[in-house]
């Protein structure tokens, strides 16, 4: 694959009304998801789940990729069909998670680095045999008492570039997801200056890797006070804030941004994705690539229940059309009531 079937990949991605459903949550994640429903977690209740998500009918009107974890990867619909091969079909692209976590920093109390590049070269053929077309490596930055510092930045700045720069030689589009938490007790204006310092040094780190921006997709934090905040920024200010971050620090060659939602409830981050697009045009497309704020309506609604995978697709879809209408524009907090 050329850097223009990347690049057109990478447009596919994010473009306008549709957005990337994070399904790539690992064994332990999901096990955590599964116990808030007293479901039991599975190979097979993972697969059924997956399924469900997968299969929710008019999904592709709304959902343009799906980032599946390893063992999603390589399962399949109770009639034998691989979940890559399925997406494919209906028009959806297949991606892959394939960092390895975040590790405590050596020497740096409270900071994290991800992991993942040994052998990672060799996985990346392997998961674009298998149908991957992009894929995603999150780093985990904490906002604290005298950090992140410097050093996190850079470890995770350089992690992410040498991770993109191997994606691109394999022909896979790289999702760059440097994620400022929202843990925390800081307020909006910590957060853009962190969120401003990260991206300052993820993006110097990928022009010295020769990374190809046209064939990347951003996918950062909405700058938002942190959780624990006694005075949470609104909607406006989020979206302004975030806004000015990025055309701060993102060259216009990037095609696009697909937001992570950080521990956002579903409809806020909705919301402020929605805003956003109000505020155009901007050099770049924004989207969405939303786990839980995607998921947790309808792991909500299908309890873990053959006889609630219908209920399940309903949820998902509503917000996957709320989202795609957010990401282009046509938004309002009354459809909340009204889909």
């Amino acid at each position: 694959m050329s850097f223009k079937d990347m690049e057109s990949v990478a447009q596919a991605m994010v473009v306008p009304g549709k957005g990337i459903l994070a399904a790539d949550e690992s064994s332990p994640t999901i096990k955590k998801r599964f116990d808030l429903i007293d479901t039991e977690s599975t190979e097979e209740s993972r697969r059924t789940y997956r399924e469900m998500l997968f299969t929710t009918p008019g999904l592709a009107d709304y959902i343009s990729g799906v980032i599946l974890y390893d063992e999603t990867l390589r399962q399949q619909t109770a009639d034998g069909v691989l979940f890559p091969a399925l997406l494919a079909k209906m028009g959806v692209i297949p991606g892959i998670k394939v960092d390895t976590g975040a590790k405590d920093l050596a020497a740096f109390p409270g900071e994290k680095v991800t992991e993942g590049l040994d052998g990672l070269r060799e996985r990346l053929a392997e998961y674009h045999e298998m149908g991957a077309r992009f894929a995603k490596w999150r780093a985990v930055i904490t906002i604290g008492d005298g950090i992140p510092g410097d050093f996190c930045l850079q470890a995770n700045a350089h992690a992410l570039a040498r991770y993109a720069a191997l994606c691109q030689e394999a022909a896979i589009v790289p999702i760059v997801e440097p994620e400022v938490l929202m843990d925390g007790k800081h307020t909006l204006a910590a957060c853009e200056e962190v969120t401003n310092r990260a991206l300052t040094l993820v993006f110097a780190a990928l022009a010295e890797h020769r990374v190809h921006l046209p064939a990347i997709v951003l996918k950062p934090n909405m700058v938002v006070s942190g959780s624990e905040c006694a005075d949470r920024a609104g909607p406006r200010e989020v979206a302004e804030a975030t806004v000015r971050c990025l055309t701060a620090q993102v060259p216009a060659e990037v095609p696009g941004i697909a937001f992570l939602s950080g521990g956002q409830s579903a409809e806020e981050a909705t919301e402020h994705l929605g805003i956003m697009n109000t505020m155009g045009p901007h050099p770049w497309n924004l989207s969405f690539s939303y786990g839980r704020a995607l998921q947790a309506p309808a792991l909500a609604a299908w309890q873990g229940q053959d006889e609630r995978l219908g209920n399940g697709q309903q949820a998902l879809l509503k917000r996957a059309r709320l989202n795609g209408l957010a990401s282009s524009g046509g938004y309002t907090n009354d459809m909340e009531t009204a889909a």
